[in-house]
């Protein structure tokens, strides 16, 4: 699983999940954007995953292969967590200005997003439009939730908690297994894991 990390404060619980996915037995992968790393460090990242974090995508070293094509390639599934307002914008209207973008449109494997953002910002026509947007690519939204805020507002935008998420994807997952072994004249499902 490539999780992809945005810019906002909650990153903090990007570190949960990761602990919980790698519980669960899941390969991971983390891509931090530059805003993330104000929030979230990348040696922190790398302990929890157990893998390099990839931030650039002009990293010389990682693009001598094609990384962002490599990582887009590997991941079974890409989820990003938190996915912020500005993220969400730039997806939604097929941008690549960064690595996480340019892997969410050169993958072909299933994307999910956990949205974070202040309540405001939620609620906004603009932000609710890009959110039918990546719908109707079939990009899985999760959350958010309601409630207090880190700037002190109440409303819907936090992200939804580490444990939520996690079961959201396991969701996923067997939904799509269980759509491919009906599809599959043999009755044996793919049995993928990153």
């Amino acid at each position: 699983i490539v999780v992809g990390v945005t810019g906002g404060i909650a990153a903090y619980k990007t570190i949960e999940l990761i602990r919980l996915l790698r519980k669960s037995e899941a390969e991971v992968r983390v891509v931090l954007t530059p805003a993330a790393t104000e929030f979230v460090t990348p040696l922190t990242l790398q302990a929890i995953s157990g893998n390099a974090v990839a931030q650039s995508l002009l990293d010389p070293q990682a693009e001598l292969a094609m990384g962002h094509i490599e990582l887009a390639k590997w991941a079974d599934y890409v989820l990003i967590a938190p996915a912020s307002a500005d993220f969400i914008a730039r997806c939604a209207v097929g941008m690549a200005n960064d690595l996480l973008t340019t892997i969410c449109l050169a993958t072909s494997s299933p994307i999910l997003l956990a949205p974070a953002m202040n309540q405001q910002m939620y609620r906004q026509a603009i932000t609710q439009q890009n959110l039918t947007a990546l719908s109707a690519r079939h990009i899985t939204i999760i959350g958010p939730n309601s409630g207090v805020q880190a700037c002190g507002d109440v409303g819907a935008g936090r992200m939804s908690e580490p444990s939520e998420i996690l079961t959201a994807l396991c969701q996923y997952i067997g939904q799509t297994r269980s759509s491919r072994a009906k599809s599959n004249r043999y009755g044996r499902a793919d049995a993928r894991g990153n």
